[in-house]
Order: structure tokens, then C-alpha cells, then sequence
């Protein structure tokens, strides 16, 4: 009896968790059309999510190029089929890699960088201040780092995509000896509007996804310093699992609707 307990108390904490993050989700979505618009703190948001996020979204996306380019090569070689490299570098980039690349560096840099601030505002009282002061904490603290996600996302993974496939045509010139001309004229013939379409509405929800994880682990926390650490965690963890899910989600639903 004892394990049936177990059971039962997890799974009616699992279902109250859930039930916390739809309703904090629905208030935060509904926020986005009540003004006031903190946009000044959506414009800081960017910065910190998009452009401070460059370099390692770019390294990262470039070696992932690089390193898909010679992993294709070897599994095409054995069937001679070596001039597929461009192709099917050019669409793991667009459609998968990039996105996912992407939205995992961002969710380690982002999420827990979220987390920790707003747990910080919260173990110290900050949160329930603004509350004091009649401001709505998530319009002021959530919604403009949502916003900044769903905007800043998209352009870095665009740029990833770009980066990864220079670093997949850096390799294959360099090590496999392909020819540039013939490489980028290759990779232009295969080049469809649906898989620069795919990864970008996936970078979309994967924003989403990461600013979500970030503001409900932090507002959620308790119990100092000890409790800002776990939310913190929890933040990077829970949004790297949910970009996966959703990952796997989305690109059913792009092969069922022919994207």
C-alpha cells in the first residue's frame, strides 16, 4: 500500500504542477494584449536573450555544420554517394539542427539566467513590492521577456542556420576536397522556402518555451538562496526537455501538412 501511495502522491503533484504552469501560462498569454506595453524592457530583453546570446549560438551552429558535413560524407562514401553531402547538410541545418542547436544553448544561457534574477525578486520580496506598488508583476516581469523571446529566437536561429551551413561547406572544401563553386551551387539548387519555414516556426515555440521555463521556476521559487539554485535547475532543465518534446511534436506535424 505503501507504493500506491507513492504513486498517488506523485502523480497529484505532477497534475498541481501542471495545473500551476497553465494557469501562470494562460495569465501571461492574456497579458499580451492588456496595455500598458513595457517596451523599453522588451528592447533590454533583446539584448540579453538575442544579441548576447550570439557567439555561442554561432560557435556552437558552426562546429555542428562542420562536424555534420564529415559525419554525411562518411555515411554517403559508402555507397558512393558523396555528392548528397551539400543537400542533406543544407536540410539537417534548416529543419532540425539549427533550431534544436540553438534553442538548447539559449535555454542553458537564458533560462537560468531568468530563473535566477526573478527567484532573486521573489526569496527577497521584490515581486510582492510591485504587487504593493499596483503594478502587475507579469505584465512587468514576464511579459516583456516573453516577447523578447518570440522575437529575439527566430533571428538566431536564422543566423544559425547560416553559420552552420558555412561551417558545413568550410568542411567539405577544407577536408573532403570539394569544390566551393560546385558545393554552393549545390546547396542553392536544394534550398526550399519550407525548410527555412520548418525551423523558424520551431525557433518561435522554442522561444516561447525557454522564457516560460525561465519566468515560472523563478517566480515559483522559495527558500532563499537554496531555493533560487533549484529554480534555476529546474529552468534549464524543463525548457531543454520541452524544446525536444515539442521538437518531435512539431516536425509530425510538418510532415502531416507537407511543410
Amino acid at each position: 500500500m505503501n507504493v500506491f501511495a507513492s504513486v498517488g502522491r506523485a502523480t497529484l503533484d505532477l497534475l498541481r504542477e501542471i495545473g500551476r504552469l497553465s494557469i501562470f501560462t494562460a495569465d501571461a498569454v492574456t497579458s499580451f494584449v492588456r496595455p500598458p506595453i513595457y517596451w523599453s524592457l522588451v528592447g533590454k530583453q533583446i539584448m540579453r536573450i538575442g544579441y548576447f546570446s550570439l557567439p555561442v549560438v554561432g560557435l556552437t551552429a558552426f562546429f555542428t555544420g562542420a562536424v555534420l558535413a564529415l559525419q554525411i560524407y562518411i555515411g554517403t562514401a559508402r555507397y558512393g554517394a558523396e555528392q548528397f553531402v551539400p543537400t542533406v547538410v543544407l536540410i539537417g541545418i534548416l529543419r532540425e539542427l539549427g533550431p534544436v542547436i540553438a534553442g538548447l544553448m539559449v535555454a542553458g544561457r537564458v533560462a537560468a539566467a531568468i530563473a535566477a534574477e526573478l527567484g532573486t525578486m521573489r526569496v527577497t520580496e521584490q515581486i510582492d513590492a510591485l504587487t504593493t506598488l499596483a503594478t502587475r508583476p507579469i505584465k512587468y516581469l514576464v511579459v516583456p521577456r516573453l516577447m523578447a523571446a518570440l522575437i529575439s529566437m527566430p533571428i538566431l536561429v536564422a543566423i544559425a542556420d547560416a553559420i552552420g551551413v558555412m561551417g558545413g561547406y568550410v568542411a567539405a572544401t577544407e577536408s573532403l576536397d570539394f569544390t566551393g563553386s560546385i558545393y554552393l551551387n549545390t546547396t542553392m539548387a536544394a534550398l526550399s522556402n519550407n525548410d527555412i519555414a520548418s525551423g523558424l516556426y520551431k525557433a518561435v515555440v522554442f522561444g516561447f518555451l525557454i522564457a516560460l521555463m525561465g519566468c515560472y521556476n523563478g517566480f515559483n521559487s522559495k527558500g532563499g538562496a537554496q531555493g533560487v539554485g533549484a529554480a534555476t535547475t529546474n529552468a534549464v532543465v524543463s525548457a531543454s526537455i520541452l524544446i525536444l518534446v515539442a521538437n518531435y511534436i512539431l516536425t509530425n506535424i510538418f510532415n502531416l501538412l507537407g511543410i
